[in-house]
């Protein structure tokens, strides 16, 4: 079921990159798919993926393309916004066979209650996705209340403002979403602060470590493929006969190998604080890794790297931005030492 898609990306990546968003044909080739649904209960019509089975497509995604591969986790990921739901309004949202959900986290709105219900306004950014999805969470928060909020809010109850013209994942059309004064039952609402009985954040990491991985692994293999018919400067050998290259290339082979079995070995972990620190840890050093692959192919490449027809740059682009979510910030690996060392921290958001 896969493959199709796959071919559709790849066939889509000009068009990707120009228009700053998953061209229509993508979108229905994932719906097809079955891919946005791949995290959302059975009960709803998803395949109810685990962790590692979500990692391993979002991968596969973005070896193709990582703005496909974002996208592809952000959905599949917020399918499993089911689980906070009422059956009723799991169905409402994830019933259809082209559902399809996105969502920022923070809390950069308000709810004011209302009867059974709150009025949402606020704007929310960085919302990949948000074109085609029919529903959209948001972080707000309550007046009164110590923790956030969030809600699903219908594509009709919120605008979108294009914002999204970024120099890696730039087809991802992480726009600006904008709420005033929109009606939400309180069925729609819930709460994604951390619980000892809930998973926390550790799937949508390791959903952004996975496209760091695919998009490394291209870069590899790109590099490679140039390597074996690149003629050294003024020789007719390759490039790959030079030594410095072939030790490139086995370093970066094992320091993506690595980081990707770290990944895959945390993904089935529990709720208990020490498993959710792992998991995350293992996305945040996958995501740094897939930098230095990324880097290391681009720099070894040579000149001929920095032209845009040549994937390399694109995939040292797209590995930075990734880089730079917060799920896999710096701050997280503070927290995680803090807590391998026994130290008191807030655990809230791991």
């Amino acid at each position: 079921m896969l493959g199709p898609a796959l071919d559709v990306v790849a066939s889509m990546i000009p068009r990707i990159e120009a228009e700053r968003r998953l061209p229509r044909e993508v979108v229905d080739a994932f719906v097809a798919a079955g891919i946005f649904k791949l995290m959302v209960p059975r009960a709803y019509g998803g395949a109810d993926a685990s962790v590692r089975e979500a990692i391993e497509v979002i991968e596969a995604i973005s070896r193709v393309d990582g703005s496909a591969g974002w996208c592809a986790n952000i959905s599949i990921l917020s399918g499993t916004m089911a689980h906070f739901l009422d059956e009723a309004t799991a169905r409402e949202v994830y019933g259809p066979a082209d559902a399809i959900t996105c969502g920022v986290f923070a809390p950069t709105g308000t709810a004011v209650p209302e009867g059974d219900g709150y009025r949402v306004s606020g704007r929310w950014s960085f919302a990949s996705g948000c074109e085609y999805s029919g529903w959209r969470m948001a972080g707000v928060i309550v007046p009164g209340s110590p923790r956030p909020l969030h809600c699903l809010l219908r594509a009709d109850q919120t605008r979108i403002v294009d914002t999204w013209d970024a120099c890696g994942l730039r087809g991802t059309g992480s726009h600006d979403f904008v709420a005033d004064d929109a009606l939400v039952p309180r069925a729609r609402t819930f709460s994604l602060v951390i619980t000892p009985d809930r998973a926390g954040f550790g799937p949508l990491a390791a959903g952004i470590a996975a496209v760091s991985l695919g998009v490394a692994r291209a870069a590899i293999d790109s590099f490679v493929a140039t390597a074996k018919v690149k003629p050294l400067a003024g020789g007719n050998k390759p490039i790959a006969s030079r030594e410095l290259v072939q030790v490139e290339v086995a370093s970066a082979e094992a320091r993506l190998g690595a980081a990707r079995a770290y990944l895959l070995e945390q993904a089935g972990n529990g709720v208990a604080i020490g498993e959710r620190a792992r998991l995350r840890l293992a996305a945040t050093h996958a995501v740094e890794a897939a930098i230095e692959v990324c880097s290391a192919m681009f720099r070894a490449a040579g000149g001929g790297a920095v032209y845009t027809r040549n994937p390399l740059q694109r995939y040292l682009r797209d590995a930075q931005v990734v880089a730079q979510h917060i799920m896999v910030g710096s701050l997280v690996t503070t927290t995680i030492g803090r807590i391998l060392l026994d130290i008191e921290t807030d655990t809230s958001t791991l």
